[in-house]
């Protein structure tokens, strides 16, 4: 396929991006999983999942074309709300990538130069100039079906083979969505199909789960998009649960169909199966026209997005009677019939009148557990935020939760950890409108409930139509109210309340836990912050910048510490070190080294000597800790360079558009053998080039090979330095600008095990 476009530079050096297979990922394996997926949303979760660790997925996307020729957008990852808004759909007749490459045909490139300055535009955002975004055409025997966009971790020119590999992606998606369109058309019913716009699904693949109901006859099929909420159902669904089919396949509220009797054990079900993902089988009575009952069966998978979190249920209806012998048919139970023995909601061995009274509140009980499992695995804030949206709500069948926290006397909004789009304003605008109510329900320390028909004919556009509010109380303490809405009105039982209340007291527990921790967390972080320099020294002649970022996984700090000196022979002294482990044991001797080795620089000695006294300094101390270091000079006179380095990566010096790591023979870590002398390395930088001494956690990523992060961070300081380096906009904001994109890349991942520091260096002009 021609690859020539003016976006796309020819490969100069295919030896730089070598794609990696971290944990059994190889573009093999995705293919093959491709040919199996079932939704487009699947299909992007999969290649971010099991492609190459080169393809990031932040900034991902899928486009199917619409029946007007559209192209709209299907399913996302890392998209901001901005982009959602101004490109969920495309003309192919634009300027787009993704425009350019359907009306090509054939891959579409935005070089991280063109990430910089050119997409999405100046106005929308300014990209990180790091990544680049290819646009793959999706097209099988020339018929098009959409568009892939991908955004990729090179940081400079993309290999020719990893292009390959990027084609055949794009092949095995577009193959496999045609697949699922073709077969989706041919169970649709006849008849004039809805409009994008009404059903708010990309026509053409409006019911794409549907296809996993061809090979169970008699079966009925559903899917759930738990990120907007919908629900899609296809006509043998509906026939099996007695309801009566909707123009769109839009799906009846859980708690209108389902026996109020076993409610509570399907909600509690759901709970455990978005809680942990996977499949899950289920038996309960839904209620048919006539107050009649009959008993279904729902098997179905939770589908997890790349980062985890539950974004689809799908899977199958089956009618318990079917494919019973003539004559051995079981008759419909009236409504009010108990559940029995062998009910789901029963208890094993329990006698009928006991079910009938026991049953209802062993399935509560069971859903709290539920709930209560998901919310002790949460441990910030953020994390129980997270587990009320993917798993409380869907489980209550809820429209959306809002959380305010009490901080100083007052009610504050807390992330609504919504996945994006439109929602995320809905909930903003709502959170506002109750405001007065949550602080009331937590004034009156008692739930609040809506009541059926109250407020009809007074409802606005954001009224919700049924409504708890519950205050989250602990330890006797006021900790924050929740709001839970719903689409449809209700009544409130009495046991539904008690559910609610209990469930308010345990996010209440989850909630104070998660801020205790948060709190200790940021304390741990402002010590760390505290022990590194406030500000860098202005220094003649030269320019610097400087960043730290703590670790994003448990309570514990780290050990990593910079330094700018100033030498008493005028000087600069770049000092950059990483103490092993992260603890508040790490942090003291981090600080203690760093007062140590100040001194011993000071005192005119030079960078081998100041760590070889600085190593024997660690080994007196009263610990098993070791640390890493790198301490260079500087004169600023002339460029003249010493360095020396114990176990620490070589700094790195950027010059003439190119980026080298200094040759800089190294001894061992400090404290491990305090006898051991460190070589001394002499150089030179010149006026214009700039020094980049980092720890490696700014590289290092559990899904990439270690050389090959650090080849990465090669390629995009030499893109830095084409596009913006100091000659360009200025030494200090030139290093700024850096600093942030390398940190910017750091906080992409979904993890930062280590915390991070670096320090650059820029030699502006000579001194006399």
């Amino acid at each position: 396929m021609d690859l020539t476009s003016p976006w796309l530079p020819p490969s100069e050096d295919d030896s730089r991006t070598q794609p990696s297979s971290p944990g059994g990922r190889s573009a093999m394996r995705c293919v093959r999983l491709l040919l199996s997926c079932t939704t487009a949303a699947e299909l992007l979760g999969t290649v971010l999942a099991e492609g190459p660790g080169w393809i990031t997925g932040e900034g991902s996307a899928l486009y199917l074309l619409d029946p007007a020729g559209m192209l709209r957008l299907t399913a996302s990852h890392g998209l901001p709300d901005w982009a959602h808004e101004r490109y969920s759909t495309v003309d192919p007749a634009g300027d787009l990538p993704a425009a350019m490459a359907l009306r090509l045909r054939r891959p579409y490139l935005l070089t991280p130069e063109h990430t910089s300055v050119d997409y999405p535009n100046r106005n929308a955002g300014m990209g990180t100039g790091m990544v680049a975004v290819i646009t793959l055409p999706m097209i099988v025997d020339e018929r098009p079906v959409g568009v892939l966009a991908l955004a990729l971790a090179h940081r400079g020119t993309v290999p020719r083979r990893d292009l390959d590999v990027l084609e055949t992606i794009g092949d095995a998606c577009a193959h496999r969505l045609s697949h699922l369109l073709d077969h989706a058309d041919a169970r649709r019913p006849q008849g004039p199909a809805p409009a994008p716009e009404d059903s708010g699904r990309p026509a053409g693949l409006a019911h794409p789960m549907l296809s996993l109901a061809v090979r169970a006859a008699g079966h009925g099929a559903f899917e759930r998009d738990l990120v907007t909420g919908e629900s899609y159902w296809d006509a043998e669904a509906f026939r099996i649960t007695g309801q009566p089919a909707a123009p769109d396949g839009a799906a009846p509220e859980l708690d209108r169909i389902v026996h109020p009797e076993d409610l509570p054990d399907v909600q509690a079900a759901v709970a455990e199966a978005l809680a942990t993902g996977g499949r899950y089988r289920i038996a309960y009575r839904v209620l048919r026209g006539g107050g009649r009952a009959a008993s279904i069966e729902e098997t179905g998978e939770v589908m997890l997005d790349v980062h985890g979190r539950p974004v689809r249920i799908a899977g199958l209806f089956a009618d318990r009677e079917h494919g019973r012998r003539p004559g051995r048919e079981r008759p419909e139970e009236p409504a009010g019939a108990p559940a029995g023995p062998g009910s789901p909601t029963a208890p094993a061995g329990a006698a009928p009148d006991t079910a009938r009274r026991d049953a209802p509140a062993t399935a509560r009980t069971a859903l709290l557990l539920a709930l209560t499992r998901a919310l002790s695995r949460a441990v910030t804030v953020r994390d129980v935020t997270t587990t009320v949206t993917d798993v409380a709500r869907p489980a209550f069948g809820a429209a959306s939760i809002v959380l305010d926290l009490v901080d100083e006397g007052r009610l504050l909004p807390v992330s609504h950890t919504v996945y994006g789009g439109p929602r995320r304003t809905e909930l903003t605008r709502l959170a506002d409108l109750s405001e007065g109510v949550m602080q009331h329900a937590l004034t009156r320390s008692a739930p609040l409930f809506s009541e059926p028909g109250a407020a009809r004919g007074q409802r606005g556009p954001l009224t919700p139509a049924a409504w708890a509010v519950l205050p989250l109380i602990a330890s006797g303490r006021q900790v924050g109210s929740c709001l839970i809405t719903f689409a449809t009105e209700r009544a409130f039982s009495r046991e539904d309340r008690t559910l609610y209340s209990a469930f308010a007291g345990i996010l209440a527990q989850s909630l104070e836990r998660a801020r205790l921790y948060d709190t200790h967390h940021h304390r741990a972080t402002e010590l760390q912050r505290a022990m590194l320099p406030r500000t860098l020294p202005r220094l003649p002649g030269i320019a610097s910048a400087a960043r730290y970022l703590p670790s994003t996984e448990g309570m514990q700090i780290g050990g990593d510490w910079y330094d700018l000196l100033r030498l008493p022979d005028g000087r600069i002294g770049l000092v950059i070190g990483d103490v092993q482990g992260h603890n508040a044991e790490a942090t003291a001797v981090m600080g203690q080294l760093r007062s140590g080795l100040r001194a011993y620089a000071t005192d005119g000695h030079d960078p081998a000597a100041t760590l070889a006294r600085t190593s024997r300094l660690l080994a007196e101390l009263d610990t098993d800790l070791f640390a890493t270091c790198l301490y260079l000079t500087l004169d600023p006179a002339d460029g003249a360079l010493t360095a020396a380095r114990a176990g620490h990566p070589p700094p790195v010096r950027v010059a003439d558009a190119r980026a080298v790591e200094l040759d800089v023979p190294g001894g061992p870590p400090l404290g491990v053998d305090p006898g051991q002398p460190y070589p001394l390395t002499v150089g030179r930088l010149a006026v214009g080039e700039t020094l980049l001494a980092y720890t490696d956690g700014l590289v290092e990523d559990r899904e990439e090979d270690y050389d090959e992060s650090v080849q990465r961070m090669l390629g995009g300081l030499e893109l830095w330095a084409r596009r913006t380096g100091p000659d360009r906009i200025g030494a200090a904001p030139a290093l700024e600008r850096l600093a942030d994109l390398l940190t910017l890349n750091v906080t992409e991942r979904r993890s930062r095990p280590d915390d991070v520091a670096l320090l650059l260096l820029h030699r502006t002009s000579p001194l006399p």
